[in-house]
This record gives C-alpha cells, sequence and structure tokens, in this order.
C-alpha cells in the first residue's frame, strides 16, 4: 500500500510539472536518436569499405588471370623454336592464339633483342627490325625481364604503331644462352575492359590505373580520371607482373557525413516534437483525455480494420482524384514500389511519376474514364521513382466515386513487370545479333520455313516411314519433290547469297528463285526431304546452284533446324558454300589418276577395285605384299577377306560408314587400322570412289595409303605436347608449395621469436628456444623435401616412397602447434600403429598442412575444434580421411570452386583460396583423386585416395 502510495506520487509529479517533463522527454530521445544515427554511420561505412574491397580484388584477379592467360601465350610461341633458332609456323600459330586470346592485340618473336616477327603484320610495319635492348625507351624493362628469367609485363608504354598498351616479354634460353623474347602486346583499354572496370558503378566510384616511376621518382596515372584524390576516401591494390598499382575512388567525398547531419537533424526535429505534444498532453485536463482516449480507441480499431485490407494486399492500390491526379490514399506496396513514404506522395500527382513518353495515353484513358466512355481499363506503362530509375509496371484503373455522372476518384492498381520487360528487351537483342551474324556471315545463307514441306510429307503418310520406301516413292514421284519446293517459304538471304547468285536485290532472288535451281538442285533436294522424314535437324550434301547469268556453281550444302524449331520446322537454315574451284581442282586429280591407271603397281599404296553387283573384289595391286604381307590372290578369293583382317576396335564403326557413303553414292576418305599377316597392326588411308555407268553405282575404287609413320608421328607429337603441359603444371604447383609451406614456417619462427623477447623468465625463453628449433630441424626438413622434388622434376616423374603416416601428422601437428593450442584445438587419429604409404613427402606434407590448417582457421565460433584423421580402405584403395566440425562449405553454391584458384567462401582477410587447389594438383600428381563432403554450420570431410 505504501509502495503504492509513493508510485502514485512519483507519476502525479510529472503530470504536475508538464515542461520537466517534456524536457527530460526530449533528452532521453536525443539520446536515442544520437546512438541509432552513429550506428546507421558505421554500418553504412563497413559496407563501403567492404565494397570498395570486394570490386578491387575481382578487378584484380580478372587482370592476373589474363596476364596468366598472356603467359600461355608467350609459351606456346616459344615452343615454335626449332633447334636451329627458326620459329615454326609463326603466323598460323600467332592467328590461333590470339583468336582464342581476345586480350591479345599482336605476338611477337624478338631474337636478340631484334623484333624480326610479329602477327598481325598489318598495322604493325613500324616495330619491324626496331632493337629493343638499344632502345632508351624500352631497354630498362626489357633488361629487367632477362635478369629475373621471368616474364615481365612493360608499360603501359606508348606504343609505335599508335596507342597505349602493355608489353609482356618471356626471354627464352637455348642451351643457356639467351636466344630472345617472345611477346604479347595487350591494349590498355582492352586489358581494363576485360577486368570488368567498365561494368561498376560509375556514379558511386572511379578507377585510377598507375606505375612508379624511377626516372622521375613520380607516379604515373594512366587512366583519365583525377589523379589527385587524397581528399576522397580509396583503396587501392598492386599488381606485381607489371609493377603496378590499381585504385578504387569514392566519388562522393562528404557522403559518411551526410549519414549523420541529415538523419541526426531530423531525429532532434521529432525528439523535440514529441517533447512538445508531451508537454501539450499534460497540460489537457483529465477528463478530456479521457473522453480523447475513449474516441482514439474508436478510430483506431476502424484503422486497422481498413489497413488490413488496404495496406497488407501484395500490390500496389491507390485511391487518386481523377481530376488533379494527387493521391489521396495510397498502401505501402505502392510507397515501396515508386521508394516515396506517404507524405512524400500525398504531396505528389501521378502524371509527374508517369514517364514523358507514356502521360498522353495515360490522360487519354483517364479522360474516356472520367466521362464515362469506359467503365475501367488496364495498361502497361513506365514510373519513375524516387532514386531516378524506371520501372514498367502494369495498371489496372476502375471509378470509385462519381458527382453528377462523372468519376471524381479512382481505384489504380498497380504490378512491377520490369523482370518481364527486362526478358523482352534481351530476345529483342538476341534477335538483333542473330541478323547481325546472318548478315555478315561470309558463307552465303537462307532463311528458310519448311513447315509446310513438313506437314504435306505427313499428308503422304511419308515421316516416320522407312527410309527404302521413302526412296523408292520419290523415285517413282518425281512430282512430290517438285512440290515440295514450291513449298519452301523463304524468310531472308544474305548478301553472300546475293553476290553467289549473281543478283541486286532480295526481291530479284526470290521472285526468279525458280530459273536458278539446277535439275541437278532438284535430285538432290530429295535428300532434305530424306531427313525430315527421319527426323533428322541437320544435312551436308554437295549440289548445283545457278547464277542469273546462267553460270553453274558447285556448292556444299549445309541444311540445319534452329533449335526450338525442331517440330514445326518454321524456321532453318540453309547455307550453300562455292566449292566449284575445289570441285574443280577434284577432277583435275582424277583425270591425271586415270591416265596413270597403267602405272598402278609402282604407286606407293594398296590400289584395288571392288564390284557391288557380286560384293567381290576384282582387283588387289602387289603392293599388299609389302604393306600387309598377304597375296592379292588371298584377298581376292576370300569375300570377307578385308572385313575378317580389319581391327576389331575399328570393324564396327568401318563396315557402318562404308555402308553409308555407298547407299548415299557418297565418295569417302577415311582412316582405319588392319591386322598384317605377321600380327603387326599398319594404319591405313583408305581413299574410296564410286564409278557409275548410266548413272547407277557399280563398283567401288579405291588405294590403301600406309600412314603408319604419320600416326605413330602424330601420337610422338601429342605425347610430346602433354609433356610439356605437365612439366609446366607440376612447376607452377611447385612454385605455390614454397611459396604457402615457407609462409607457414618463417610465421611460427617470427612469432617464437617474438615470444621470446617479450619472455619474462629463462625458463620461458629456453621453452621457446626449444620450439624454436623443432620448428628450424622442420623448415631444414621442408627445405631439403622441396630440393628432392626439384630432381625429381628435372626427371619429370614423381618419386615415392614408403612414409610413416603418423610420423607426418605429428611433424604437421607440430609446425601448427601454435593455432592449436591458441584455439583449443583436439585432434583425433584413427591410424593403426607404424602404417606406410607410398607417396611423395614433400606432397604428403602439404596435404596434410593445408587441410588441417583450413579446419583450424574455417573452425565454428560456438564450438571447439575438433579434427579426426582416419585411414580407410576400399576396393583395394587406401583412402586418407580428415573431418572437422567447422562451418563447412555451401556445396550447392561453390562445389565446382572448391579446388579452384583464388576462390575462396567465407570473409577472413586471410582467406587466399591456393591451399586447396595445391592439394588438388599433388593429389592428381600422385596419381589419386580428393574429393570434398560438406555442411553449412556442421563441418567438412576431405578423402585422399592414394593410389
Amino acid at each position: 500500500m505504501e509502495y503504492q502510495k509513493k508510485h502514485n506520487i512519483f507519476i502525479r509529479w510529472f503530470f504536475d510539472r508538464p515542461k520537466t517533463t517534456g524536457i527530460i522527454t526530449f533528452l532521453f530521445l536525443s539520446y536515442i536518436v544520437s546512438f541509432i544515427v552513429f550506428q546507421q554511420y558505421k554500418i553504412t561505412k563497413e559496407d563501403d569499405q567492404r565494397e570498395m574491397n570486394t570490386i578491387l580484388h575481382v578487378i584484380r584477379q580478372n587482370i592476373e588471370q589474363s596476364l596468366k592467360n598472356c603467359y600461355t601465350a608467350t609459351l606456346t610461341l616459344a615452343l615454335t623454336i626449332d633447334d636451329h633458332g627458326i620459329p615454326k609456323d609463326f603466323d598460323s600459330i600467332g592467328k590461333s592464339l590470339i583468336r582464342s586470346n581476345s586480350n591479345i592485340s599482336t605476338v611477337q618473336l624478338v631474337p636478340k633483342g631484334i623484333i624480326k616477327y610479329t602477327y598481325p603484320i598489318k598495322g604493325n610495319e613500324s616495330v619491324m627490325n626496331l632493337n629493343i635492348l638499344k632502345d632508351p625507351y624500352l631497354k630498362k624493362e626489357a633488361l629487367k625481364s632477362i635478369q629475373t628469367q621471368k616474364m615481365y609485363f612493360a608499360g603501359p608504354l606508348k606504343l609505335k604503331q599508335g596507342g597505349i598498351g602493355i608489353v609482356g616479354r618471356l626471354p627464352i634460353f637455348e642451351n643457356n644462352k639467351f636466344w630472345g623474347f617472345s611477346a604479347v602486346i595487350i591494349k590498355l583499354e582492352t586489358l581494363l575492359k576485360s577486368a570488368g572496370v567498365d561494368g561498376i558503378d560509375n556514379s558511386k566510384y572511379y578507377f585510377q590505373f598507375s606505375k612508379y616511376n624511377t626516372v622521375n621518382q613520380k607516379e604515373t596515372f594512366y587512366l583519365p580520371n583525377v589523379s589527385d584524390f587524397s581528399n576522397h576516401f580509396n583503396i587501392s591494390l598492386k599488381i606485381p607482373d607489371g609493377d603496378w598499382k590499381l585504385y578504387i575512388i569514392s566519388k562522393k567525398q562528404n557522403y559518411f557525413q551526410y549519414q549523420i547531419i541529415i538523419p541526426g537533424i531530423i531525429g532532434f526535429f521529432l525528439a523535440a516534437l514529441f517533447a512538445f505534444l508531451i508537454f501539450k498532453l499534460l497540460r489537457v485536463p483529465q477528463e478530456l483525455q479521457s473522453l480523447v482516449s475513449l474516441q482514439a480507441n474508436k478510430l483506431l480499431n476502424s484503422e486497422i480494420k481498413f489497413e488490413a485490407i488496404f495496406d497488407q494486399a501484395a500490390i500496389g492500390i491507390a485511391h487518386i482524384d481523377s481530376f488533379t491526379g494527387r493521391f489521396i490514399q495510397v498502401n505501402n506496396q505502392y510507397c515501396q514500389l515508386l521508394g516515396y513514404t506517404q507524405k512524400e506522395i500525398k504531396e505528389l500527382n501521378y502524371q509527374t511519376l508517369t514517364h514523358p513518353d507514356d502521360l498522353s495515353e495515360d490522360l487519354i484513358n483517364i479522360d474516356k474514364l472520367r466521362e464515362g466512355i469506359t467503365n475501367n481499363y488496364a495498361i502497361e506503362k513506365r514510373y519513375i521513382t524516387k532514386s531516378g530509375n524506371i520501372i514498367w509496371i502494369n495498371l489496372t484503373v476502375s471509378p470509385l466515386l462519381k458527382k453528377e455522372g462523372k468519376v471524381i476518384s479512382h481505384i489504380a492498381i498497380i504490378e512491377n513487370i520490369s523482370l518481364k520487360k527486362e526478358a523482352e528487351e534481351l530476345i529483342k537483342k538476341s534477335e538483333i545479333r542473330f541478323k547481325s551474324l546472318f548478315e555478315e556471315y561470309p558463307i552465303a545463307l537462307w532463311e528458310k520455313d519448311f513447315s509446310e514441306v513438313k506437314n504435306y510429307l505427313e499428308k503422304l503418310n511419308l515421316i516416320g516411314e522407312n527410309p527404302e520406301t521413302v526412296f523408292y516413292y520419290l523415285q517413282e514421284h518425281p512430282e512430290v519433290v517438285k512440290k515440295c519446293i514450291s513449298l519452301v517459304k523463304i524468310i531472308d538471304v544474305n548478301s553472300m547469297c546475293l553476290e553467289l547468285h549473281d543478283v541486286k536485290t532480295k526481291d530479284e532472288l526470290t521472285q526468279g528463285l525458280t530459273s536458278l535451281i539446277d535439275e541437278k538442285y532438284i535430285i538432290d533436294f530429295k535428300k532434305q526431304i530424306f531427313a525430315i522424314t527421319q527426323g533428322e535437324n541437320q544435312l551436308i550434301t554437295d549440289t548445283l546452284i545457278k547464277t542469273s547469268k546462267g553460270e553453274l556453281r558447285d556448292v556444299k550444302l549445309r541444311w540445319s533446324v534452329i533449335r526450338g524449331y525442331e517440330e514445326s520446322l518454321a524456321r532453318t537454315i540453309v547455307s550453300t558454300e562455292d566449292i566449284t574451284v575445289q570441285k574443280y581442282n577434284e577432277n583435275i586429280i582424277q583425270k591425271a589418276q586415270q591416265r596413270i591407271e597403267s602405272l598402278i603397281n609402282t604407286i606407293d599404296g594398296i590400289v584395288w577395285e571392288f564390284d557391288l553387283k557380286s560384293a567381290t573384289y576384282n582387283f588387289v595391286s602387289q603392293k599388299v605384299k609389302n604393306l600387309l604381307g598377304y597375296m592379292p590372290e588371298e584377298w581376292i578369293n576370300n569375300k570377307s577377306f578385308w572385313p575378317d583382317h580389319i581391327h576389331p576396335d575399328d570393324k564396327e564403326w568401318v563396315l557402318n560408314y562404308i555402308k553409308i557413303q555407298t547407299d548415299a553414292n557418297l565418295n569417302h576418305d577415311f582412316e582405319y587400322r588392319m591386322i598384317a599377316k605377321d600380327g603387326s597392326i599398319v594404319w591405313l588411308r583408305d581413299i574410296v570412289h564410286i564409278v557409275f555407268e548410266d548413272g547407277k553405282p557399280v563398283s567401288l575404287r579405291g588405294i590403301m595409303i600406309d600412314v603408319t609413320k604419320t600416326k605413330e608421328a602424330e601420337k610422338d607429337l601429342n605425347a610430346s605436347f602433354d609433356l610439356v603441359l605437365e612439366q609446366n603444371k607440376r612447376l607452377l604447383n611447385f612454385s605455390y608449395i614454397i611459396s604457402h609451406n615457407l609462409r607457414s614456417h618463417t610465421s611460427n619462427i617470427s612469432s617464437i621469436v617474438s615470444l621470446m623477447e617479450s619472455s619474462e623468465s629463462e625458463k620461458e625463453r629456453n621453452d621457446m628456444m626449444t620450439l624454436l628449433k623443432t620448428v628450424s630441424c622442420s623448415l631444414d626438413e621442408t627445405m631439403l623435401h622441396l630440393n628432392e622434388v626439384i630432381n625429381i622434376r628435372t626427371n619429370i616423374s614423381l618419386v615415392s616412397e614408403p612414409l610413416n603416416l603418423q610420423d607426418y601428422i605429428n611433424r604437421v601437428t607440430t609446425i601448427l602447434s601454435k593455432q592449436i593450442s591458441s584455439n583449443e584445438v583436439i585432434i583425433k587419429t584413427n591410424i593403426p600403429k607404424n602404417t606406410l604409404i607410398n607417396y611423395n613427402p614433400a606432397y604428403l606434407e602439404s596435404i596434410l598442412y593445408n587441410i588441417i590448417s583450413n579446419s583450424i582457421r574455417y573452425k565454428h565460433p560456438n564450438r571447439k575444434p575438433i579434427i579426426v584423421i582416419s585411414l580407410l580402405m576400399e576396393n583395394n584403395i587406401k583412402i586418407l580421411e580428415i573431418s572437422d566440425n567447422g562451418i563447412g562449405i555451401d556445396l550447392d553454391k561453390n562445389g565446382d570452386k572448391v579446388f579452384g584458384m583464388y576462390k575462396t567462401f567465407t570473409d577472413n582477410l586471410d582467406s587466399k583460396g591456393i591451399g586447396l587447389f595445391i592439394t588438388k594438383n599433388q593429389v592428381d600428381a600422385m596419381g589419386g583423386t580428393i574429393t570434398v563432403e560438406s555442411k553449412l554450420n556442421i563441418g567438412s570431410t576431405f578423402k585422399i585416395y592414394i593410389q
């Protein structure tokens, strides 16, 4: 009772002093506003810094990836140099490299520092025979590449051939002597564009690209943006491959101050307003306050019912004055779509929000609605949001209130359809790209509609019919072929098509099409009909066409259905490549072969003739004795001799291929293997020609050429190329081992030395010294292993030896002892004593270190880390399994990136994305595989399969 009395006196004190109560309220609310504004400022600043840091890292990674691709290109150029120091096939390889790498504009070989080989030569004539080792502008950075014996990217430089570019030079040494450079040139704007600089929001940030000039001791900036940005927040990163520096600078100098000043002023104003209302409210008599409270409750209940229907709607709804266009009432969804508050939007009208290009149509519809001409209407139009963005909406308008027969207010319902419009725009752009490619394609193209042809063939019940039935039906009904030709609709043709047929316009070509069709084309059109009946979507064949002047041209016809139209055939692409010259040359060769038939047995190949009617060989040249060891008589007297002696792995596809080509009356040229009499395998190239009499095939003639040596040379060349790639892969992998593993040892030594310096007793220093010796021994042993790996790389193959698995686990835990102790890590091993595995020592230590250190680094913050190491057996294969209870990896999102270079999956600043990449390459090099199973917030399990 006493408590209640004191409580009432306390409350009455506030009611009796409205001015004091208002001041206290203002001070309390001001404190809350200050706290909220300060926290908002901190969050905004941290988000902005994180976004800039992320953008800059992505740009740097893109640039470094482009430079790595250039390294591959220069290495490929270096491999073209033969033992005499002369490049082979430089132009063709240079062309291929530029085609495969859009960043590279020029490739060069620079023997003894003099530019002798350049592709493309056009536009680069001014740099030919330039000695870069004597040019004071180029000499310094060129010598730097030779001294480091590594690829170095010089520049950006003002190129003699024009523009600003970056020159990547790889020094080439033959027999330990400097041969020259393999070089690529990248335009600066191309490099920055491929890095994604153009795709960054330039309303918030801008970039600067610089390099320290050792001559004038100043930093040189290469982008046209402002170079003095000391008053703006910025972040920078170095790119060591070219000693460059990349900046990202915030454009809004006082951006963060605005986060405090404006919200603070508004907050203090609201606090003062609220305090004033408290002051006024406490001065109202109690009876009036009671009445106001009663009426307020009634009004509140009414508003709650209305807002439950109006504000919670999933689409935007607005009540609008039909004459002024001002908003009478809008729901929250309407405000969210446009980015305005309720108060802001009620001060506007729908005319100011509507895109100017859509306003006239909207006003016409409103006038019709107001006059009663229409009861409602729906249109698609654009709104301009508060932030200035344009959104597409689906607007539905219905009348609400009427006065004297006219609508005075209406309800507008809007639905955001921006995504739908964007999809339509993408489709439109795709159509434009298709038209551009179609028109500019260097081969004559037709876009045709075969839908009516298919419908006609369906009526004839030929769709899906047996091929032989279709063939004989078309032979007996030639009018069907002509009918099908007339049903083909021409949608479009490109300019090369007009050039091929020697006409000026598309109308001239389509209207005079019948006069341009040759009899041979009508016969070959059967193949297109045949393809349609068999459900095929592609066809390639040779045929004849006529020009407007009556000239016959041989063409290679390619008929292909556009994806998505496989059922209707409403859109197909037909290309007609002019092969007249090719056919002419083939005819010359054929005639020449006929003239030397008398010298058949002197040809270095097996010449043969096969009778189609009797299915027997009636001639095999004497060369069969030299190539395969058989007598011609053995071949001729045995009908199944040839298929019986085809290599088993080639027999099925060779017989099928021969049947298809022969049935189609097509000559063919293919390679396969046969078994010689002594059991050896001989590669043959079989060139087959069909002989016709009275328009019908009667026999096959051909020559079998021994290409075994060529095949063996190809195999050796591929093996050499694979060997070079593997050596490069291992060399890169080894460099990562050095940078990754030695860094852990040196870091531990540095930490122990720091602890020794801060030790307060001799005992602590002795303990630290013991630990230092242990880490030092581990470092020494790691160096020995790395030296051994160097020797292994020299011998190409990796050396494996029996290793005690538990010893290497202990060694890694010793290296990581500081991290294990500070993070209270529990390591459990389920490995039998003295278990030995055959592995490379350096690789085993590196694999264990990378996976265990990752488990510690990505521990779960709410539990002690537990790492379990086990050795399992599965199908006689040893599996090293390492599990943890850390934060895990989202494999659905990042499953294809887990073992990628520079791929990280957390916000940890020390995440480099290199450890698992190194581990994957080491396991692959040992002939094994590595897999990962992981769930977020549960943990990860890595399995290493040991061969």
